[in-house]
């Protein structure tokens, strides 16, 4: 009986420091998310009084909490401004949920933050200029919303972002001409705002570029003649702007398209070998997964 009573208070010890192994300010940010987004009703729910480390969608290393994966679990609510609290943070996935509300400015605290998604909600206001800050960002998806405003022009300073994905919004103004600075950018997509203006010359420049979808917007000017220097373009769309004149995609280098789509108003056009057998019209409907 000794030595049971023994193992007792050592296994309620052992509990004690597994808990206190994950700051406090992580730990409250989680049952503020929780509580904010209606977590009795989430499809895969939390045991608040468990070991955060069995919390379904949290992975903690090094005691602290590095990934948060969430996706299509029902979350109904807001995000809550102690998120700065998680300041190890690499990966947030709240995809495919209900969320409302702004996105706080306090996510841009996130320093260490890889990937962002949270596409297929329903965030609205518009996007913080403290964005630019998150420097470690590689991927921020956020199509699908009700997002207004325009797009920050700080997001020209986020060097390591690779994709950036904020199609089907109510965006407006110009797209920024720091988004020519992303050199590692490989997939931009804005389709379905209302964004105006011409096409920053600056674009020409992101020569690991691959997508490119801009359709359905209020763009105009001409297509810019740099177009041309998009040597790993793979997929453009442009159609359904104002656009005054497509001359310049004849710079185009000899290459094949996997989606190549424009409003093909002026057949004279003599584009350089692209195989439009081998082109398809990009799908609209946008999915997701864990």
């Amino acid at each position: 009986m000794k030595n049971l009573f023994s193992c007792l208070i050592l296994l309620c010890i052992t509990v004690h420091t597994v808990w206190a192994e994950v700051p406090n300010k992580e730990k409250e940010f989680l049952v503020d998310l929780y509580n904010a987004t209606d977590g009795d009703s989430w499809e895969r729910k939390w045991d608040l009084t468990a070991d955060i480390e069995t919390w379904q969608g949290i992975t903690v290393r090094n005691n602290r909490v590095v990934e948060i994966n969430l996706f299509k679990n029902n979350l109904q609510g807001t995000i809550p401004a102690s998120i700065a609290n998680l300041e190890k943070l690499e990966k947030l996935n709240l995809a495919f949920n209900g969320i409302t509300g702004e996105l706080p400015k306090e996510i841009a605290q996130l320093s260490r933050l890889q990937v962002l998604k949270l596409e297929m909600n329903r965030i609205k206001g518009e996007l913080p200029e403290e964005l630019g800050g998150m420097r470690s960002l590689r991927e921020f998806t956020a199509f699908n919303n009700f997002l207004t405003g325009s797009i920050p022009e700080s997001i020209g300073e986020i060097k390591n972002l690779k994709v950036l994905n904020l199609s089907s919004n109510s965006l407006k103004g110009n797209i920024p001409k720091s988004v020519g600075g992303l050199a590692q950018l490989e997939s931009l997509g804005l389709f379905e705002n209302t964004l105006e203006g011409s096409i920053p010359s600056e674009i020409g420049g992101l020569t690991k570029l691959k997508e490119l979808v801009l359709a359905n917007n209020q763009l105009g000017g001409d297509v810019p003649e740099e177009f041309g220097q998009l040597a790993s373009l793979e997929v453009l769309q442009i159609q359904n702007n104002k656009f005054d004149s497509f001359k310049n995609l004849k710079s185009l280098e000899e290459k094949e398209f996997l989606v190549f789509d424009y409003d093909r108003e002026d057949d004279k056009i003599d584009f350089k070998n692209v195989k439009y057998g081998k082109t398809r019209m990009a799908d609209t409907k946008f999915e997701d997964e864990e």
